[in-house]
């Protein structure tokens, strides 16, 4: 896998528990941040296509803010129903304060 990373964010811009939507090569990615820890995952919930944005983040996990399906924040593993399918989680490198999503290059 040829993966080049891009910047995407500051971390000044997500506070505790907040989420941020970025457009990357034609995909839609949410940075999630909870405390210290960042996670990028696909925008999009795997049950009904419904943004994840807004969706509640506890415990490595976001809840879809839709139909309440959870997905781990870690892995993009579906951990509850309606959902079965997981979603796309992202390398995430952080520089100083700068966030970078990796992405395949064809």
């Amino acid at each position: 896998m040829n993966l080049k990373f891009h910047p995407v964010a500051d971390k000044s811009e997500l506070s505790n528990n907040d989420q941020l939507h970025v457009s990357l090569d034609e995909e839609e990615i949410l940075i999630c941040r909870e405390n210290e820890d960042y996670y990028a995952i696909s925008y999009y919930c795997s049950h009904a296509t419904l943004a994840l944005e807004g969706g509640y983040i506890y415990n490595s996990k976001i809840i879809c803010p839709y139909h309440g399906a959870e997905f781990c924040l870690k892995t993009g593993q579906a951990l509850t129903a309606p959902a079965n399918e997981e979603i796309k989680k992202y390398p995430l490198s952080i520089e100083g304060t700068i966030i970078s999503i990796g992405v395949e290059q064809v």
